[in-house]
């Protein structure tokens, strides 16, 4: 299987250690675009921009890293009840052909009440997805040309349309494929019908191969195929000790009154996939490693995909492994600090992937690294 690896552009902010303002650095253009260009040096096949109030817009975000990137997809997200169809096809056509066919579309359909309500969306959470599932009727069928010259007609229970279409359609046919996550039932219905990859957080292979099987299970009764991709944070290091050291430094400034307000604010909200992500841990710091090499300490202060791969650069693609087993073709992973572990990552695991490095794929004739002693190139070191 051919696996597909991301990296995580962080316009939420960005730092060397969680929870603290310590090591933290500013969200603005240059830093994001250091970023992009280095998964896109690397080669990395994308990256996936958060959505929230919490961060910077993705849309204008990945809209302005077109041009400082050659081959990097982005995967952004459309938020049904946010945002309407029509509006959605338009923007994400524009960028389609813009970027020459490098969008991927992360469906979101909300699961933090108070910020939904502050947006204006009020729907529960049953209804949320109600919502989504029209909207995406109408969004695909507007992308693909459905309808003809008179356009896409729908009527349903929340939207209405007459004659939806899109003038200038997206490179990509029918449409950019559409990624989405979810852990409740309602989320593997609409995967199974209607979307491309099913994104789960990073929990343990057992829980992840039990999602699998019922989005298998529910795509095939309507005849379709599902693929598969998983978000995960990444600690590797060139030993397992000095991973797991730095996993420990990494939360080492979080203290437990920021842990306590998280979890409180964690389990207010309505997404399911939240509340399997805390009881990984219940915020406590001695429950962290919840199997083999997955840790979850991120989870004690971060919302949304909380746990880490750790360890060794064999160790980690030995767990890539088994998920790919499992049937996860696109892994999307993040370090702190972005810059830095974008690189670690890449130079260290990739080669255990088959997967080219920049070295293996420049044209430059040089020696790579700084020259010994002023006279001759730097050697590899012994495998």
């Amino acid at each position: 299987m051919s696996l597909q690896i991301f990296w995580f552009i962080p316009t939420h902010g960005d730092g060397r250690y969680l929870g603290t303002s310590k090591g933290a650095r500013q969200v603005d253009y240059d830093y994001v675009r250091q970023i992009a260009v280095a998964a896109d040096t690397q080669a990395y096949d994308g990256v996936l921009l958060p959505t929230g109030r919490s961060c910077e817009d993705a849309w204008v975000v990945a809209s302005s890293l077109i041009g400082a990137t050659k081959n990097l997809k982005f995967l952004v997200a459309i938020r049904p009840g946010l945002s309407n169809p029509g509006l959605a096809v338009r923007m994400a056509s524009t960028f389609d052909r813009l970027s020459n066919g490098r969008l991927l579309i992360n469906v979101v359909t909300g699961g933090d009440q108070t910020e939904l309500e502050g947006d204006g969306v009020f729907a529960d959470h049953e209804k949320r997805y109600e919502i989504t599932d029209e909207f995406l009727r109408v969004w695909r069928a507007a992308m693909a040309g459905e309808g003809g010259d008179r356009g896409y007609h729908f009527t349903g229970k929340h939207i209405t349309v007459k004659g939806a279409k899109t003038l200038y359609p997206p490179i990509q046919k029918p449409y950019p494929p559409l990624y989405f996550g979810g852990s409740s039932e309602p989320a593997h219905a609409l995967a199974a019908e209607q979307v491309d990859v099913y994104l789960t957080w990073g929990e343990p292979p057992a829980a992840v191969a039990e999602k699998i099987a019922d989005i298998r299970a529910r795509a095939a009764a309507h005849g379709r195929t599902v693929r598969f991709g998983i978000r995960l944070h990444v600690i590797v290091r060139e030993t397992n000790e000095e991973a797991w050291r730095a996993a420990d430094e990494l939360i080492q400034y979080l203290d437990d009154d920021v842990i306590e307000r998280a979890q409180t604010a964690f389990s207010k909200m309505d997404s399911v996939g939240q509340q399997r992500m805390r009881a990984l841990h219940s915020g406590k710091r001695d429950q962290l490693e919840v199997a083999p090499n997955l840790w979850a300490g991120v989870g004690l202060a971060r919302g949304g995909a909380g746990t880490a791969l750790v360890g060794d650069a064999e160790t980690v693609t030995a767990r890539i492994q088994e998920y790919a087993a499992l049937g996860i073709e696109t892994f999307i992973f993040s370090g702190y600090p972005h810059l830095e572990e974008s690189y670690r990552f890449a130079e260290l695991v990739f080669p255990l992937l088959g997967r080219k490095t920049r070295n293996e794929t420049s044209a430059m004739t040089g020696p790579f690294g700084e020259v010994v002693g002023n006279t001759f190139a730097p050697k590899a070191a012994a495998a």
